[in-house]
């Protein structure tokens, strides 16, 4: 799909979608847990419905109606289950785990550039515990084996959700298990949106130094939860808010949210005081979008401690910076980061989503600072984690034609 993105001005009111971050965790602890759990989830993405999809290829029962998620735990685990992951690398690194401790003689199918995310050093100590893991097709990972408990080690600089993934699994294992990090820890507010959904289903394992004590526990079911608002997306707002001069609410985000992304506010600040650093180690997804609008803030702003950017799904930095270019903007790759130099107006152009929901939204953002229009080819890629992107966007005043393409 093609979007032509004309300059624009945009006003008004926009409530945060539900974050897919929260959403993934409680469907899964619901999925484990010892009954029912209704789950109020106001909007849907592939990647919410991706997890559901898996959970319920393991033997879940999930309908969702009305906002919400109605979920009958796993009771036993269907022969042979086929899991879809589709392009989403938090189903994958956090049900891989969950297959291997119930014991699941399945098979995992991935989309897009899922296939060449690292999986490493997870794969290995889950071989390491019982699992036989091999990889049958590039697109396939094929599960045998169950995981026993003990004590696991993990690089914490690596991805977050590798150790979310063991989080939820190692409960399950009959005794208690413990998690070893190594190195410094990213992303951490995402093991802290972890260990609360563990904690509201009854599983106590809080992170002490530098390690989780993991005890067998019963996931028990608090019947009702509800998914908050998302921070993440909501940042396309925050940054668009900033270009057109403070013109837009944005409601539904919880100032007290474990989301680390509720640092855009902040950060925008920070690169509207000009010359700023931008410290990215804890908010990779945020660079695309300030980037954008530090591509339209007078000074230099760099991005530092974003190499995990060329690993999602596309090479973020890459990507980033030749959006930026192609609109008329001054963006330079760094090795683990980006150098932006402000202009006073972008001039439009032509670009790729390069399949990537984040540089989509964030194209969309650009226009609203250029002279020009910008056509955007892929614009479907927002349908990953925020299907109603181009609907909210026109309603808050946006002048977007969206076109079919071959």
């Amino acid at each position: 799909m093609k979007a032509i993105i004309a300059p624009s001005r945009l006003s008004g009111t926009i409530p945060a979608i539900a974050s897919k971050s929260q959403a993934h965790r409680l469907l899964i602890c619901a999925a484990l847990a010892d009954g029912p759990t209704s789950i109020a989830c106001p909007t849907l993405s592939a990647d919410i419905t991706a997890t559901a999809e898996c959970l319920q290829a393991l033997g879940a029962g999930i309908t969702y109606a009305h906002g919400v998620f109605s979920v009958s735990p796993i009771a036993s685990v269907p022969p042979c289950p086929a899991l879809d992951c589709g392009e989403s690398g938090s189903t994958l690194r956090f049900l891989l785990p969950v297959v291997c401790a119930l014991g699941a003689k399945a098979q995992i199918k991935m989309h897009g550039r899922l296939p060449q995310r690292p999986l490493s050093p997870l794969w290995e100590e889950l071989e390491h515990h019982g699992a036989r893991l091999s990889r049958p097709q590039a697109d396939i990972i094929a599960v045998e084996g169950r995981l026993t408990p003990g004590d696991y080690t993990l690089a914490a600089n690596v991805s977050s959700q590798f150790i979310s993934g063991l989080l939820f699994a190692l409960p399950l294992l009959g005794r208690t298990s413990t998690i070893a990090l190594t190195g410094h820890l990213e992303s951490a507010s995402y093991l802290i949106m972890t260990v609360r959904a563990l904690g509201l289903f009854g599983v106590d394992c809080p992170l002490e130094g530098s390690s989780f004590t993991v005890p067998e526990a019963r996931y028990v079911s608090p019947g009702q939860a509800a998914v908050e608002g998302d921070w993440s997306n909501a940042a396309f707002w925050v940054a668009a808010d900033a270009i057109c001069g403070h013109t837009l609410r944005i409601t539904g985000l919880s100032p007290d949210s474990p989301q680390g992304d509720r640092a855009v506010s902040e950060l925008a600040g920070h690169i509207a005081a000009g010359n700023a650093v931008i410290d990215c180690q804890d908010v990779p997804d945020l660079v695309p979008v300030l980037s954008v609008l530090a591509a339209v803030t007078p000074g230099e702003t760099r991005f530092v401690n974003a190499g995990r950017l060329r690993i999602k799904e596309s090479d973020r930095l890459s990507a980033t910076a030749g959006l930026i270019n192609a609109l008329g903007g001054d963006a330079r790759e760094l090795p683990d980061g980006l150098a932006v130099t402000g202009k006073d107006r972008l001039s439009g152009g032509e670009v790729s989503s390069v399949n990537d929901h984040r540089i989509a939204m964030s194209a969309a953002v650009a226009a609203l600072a250029c002279s020009g229009p910008v056509i955007l080819h892929g614009a479907q890629a927002v349908n990953k984690s925020y299907p109603g992107f181009w609907r909210d966007y026109a309603a808050l005043g946006g002048e977007v034609t969206l076109e079919e393409e071959p």
